[in-house]
Parts: structure tokens; C-alpha cells; sequence
């Protein structure tokens, strides 16, 4: 993909350091990103700002006022309206010429075949729900050329310097992950390769307790979805940068 000049002023600074050739790369491919709370919202915008032109988006949530403390959309003046369509008006006054779709609804059985994964370069699960995460992650390992990044649970952390990054395989002291392969195990399907995931092995109590009518609340705080967020673009852009004709980055 070429960049015009607009696009040239936003990304200058990123093209000083990584070059014209990564940013065409950078550019030119294709991102779906399941999930756009505390976690995916950051990732978006970090994608969309490191030069990612095409971005979909998939939440079927609308923005509530305990979402403020940590979604990047969230605010008192966006209660009540559809996350991925906040998000995506926010993405499109960064960069006016990127191509992002927001869909307002749930990666699950009955939707999955919609969203035709295999045209897309890269797959980032944020999801919360186990039976839709697990679904996603043996659906994407399925496909061979696309690439999966996948968070873990960002709820009950505090330490930034505790995040980390691995193959599924070798997470541990992570719930979800554990629970996720619990999941796997009775469904008697595994992901078929390989993917990083990002997680944190710190589980700290909730000081105080909030009941949801269908599920436990778990206390979350920004810096650490954020950092969770801009970890899962990171393995995007080094993905995209690595072992190409300016040598690895």
C-alpha cells in the first residue's frame, strides 16, 4: 500500500525509526481485533497510531460508567453507546484515511463463519467469555497464514513489571488460562499451533466485593488493561517488522 503524504506527517516519527519499507508493511495489512474493553481499546489505538490501516473491530457491549476507570472510549458523555462505534469514530479523527469496521456484536457458534478469518493477517482475542474465546483461538489455529495474539485476564493485577509474554502453552499462574485449557479438555479439541499470549502470573483479592446478577466483578485497573493492550499491538508490529530486508527488529 503506498502512504500519501498526509499519511507521511502522521507516521514521520514512527517511519524515522523503523523505515518506509515496515511502514508499508505495517500499512497494508489486516487486523481483527474480538473484543474492545479495557484491553482491545488500547490495542486499537495502538495499532491505528503505529500506521495500521485496516482495522475491524467486533464488541457487542455498550459503554457503562464502570467501564470509565479503564476503556479508552469510556466516558460519562459515551454511556449508553455501542463501544466499537465510540472507538471507531475516536480511530478515524487519528487517521481519517484508515479503513476501520466496527461491528456491534459477539464472536460465538452462530456468528462465527461471518466474520471469514482467513482474510485477515492477524487475530487478536481480547474476548472475557470462555466458550467464545476457546471457540475463537481452535478456529484461528486452524488457519494456517493467519496469526494469533491472545490476552490472558487482566483483572486483579497491580504490578506493570509482572506482565509477561508466552506460548499458551507455558503460561501459568494465570486463572483464564487455566480454566481456558479445562475448556479445551472437555471439548476434546486443542489449538492445533502455536500462539503468544499476554498475561500476568499476579492474582491480588478484591478489597471489596460487586456481585453482577450473572457473574463475579474482579477489580481492574488502566495501566495495566493499557499495558495488556499496547503488549498485544507490539507482537503485531514486531511481527510485521521481523526478519525482513532491513535485518530484524
Amino acid at each position: 500500500m503506498k502512504l500519501d503524504k498526509y499519511n507521511k506527517d502522521i507516521f514521520n516519527r514512527a517511519e524515522l525509526l523503523l523505515g518506509k519499507e515496515r511502514m508499508q508493511r505495517i500499512a497494508g495489512a489486516r487486523v481483527i481485533i474480538f473484543g474492545v474493553g479495557g484491553v482491545g481499546s488500547w490495542c486499537a489505538e495502538t495499532l491505528v497510531r503505529s500506521g495500521i490501516h485496516y482495522l475491524t473491530m467486533v464488541d457487542g457491549d455498550e459503554v457503562v460508567a464502570s467501564n470509565i476507570n479503564r476503556q479508552l472510549m469510556a466516558t460519562t458523555a459515551t454511556i449508553g453507546q455501542p463501544k466499537v462505534e465510540v472507538l471507531r469514530q475516536r480511530l478515524q479523527l487519528i487517521n481519517p484515511d484508515a479503513e476501520i469496521t466496527a461491528i456491534c456484536g459477539r464472536y460465538n457458534a452462530e456468528t462465527a463463519e461471518s466474520f471469514r478469518l482467513e482474510e485477515y493477517d492477524y487475530v487478536i482475542d481480547a474476548i472475557d467469555s470462555i466458550g467464545d474465546k476457546a471457540l475463537l483461538i481452535n478456529n484461528v489455529t486452524r488457519l494456517k497464514d493467519v496469526q494469533l495474539f491472545s490476552s490472558m485476564g487482566a483483572a486483579r493485577k497491580f504490578d506493570p513489571m509482572k506482565i509477561r509474554i508466552a506460548d499458551f502453552r507455558k503460561v501459568t499462574g494465570d486463572p483464564l488460562a487455566r480454566v481456558l485449557r479445562q475448556k479445551f479438555k472437555h471439548l476434546g479439541q486443542f489449538p492445533e499451533r502455536k500462539f503468544l499470549c499476554v498475561y500476568s502470573e499476579e492474582i491480588l483479592p478484591n478489597e471489596t466485593r460487586v456481585e453482577r446478577q450473572e457473574t463475579k466483578v474482579n477489580g481492574t485497573v488502566a495501566h495495566i488493561t493499557a499495558i495488556f493492550g499496547h503488549m498485544l499491538a507490539s507482537l503485531v508490529l514486531r511481527d510485521i517488522c521481523q526478519n525482513d530486508t532491513n535485518g530484524s527488529i
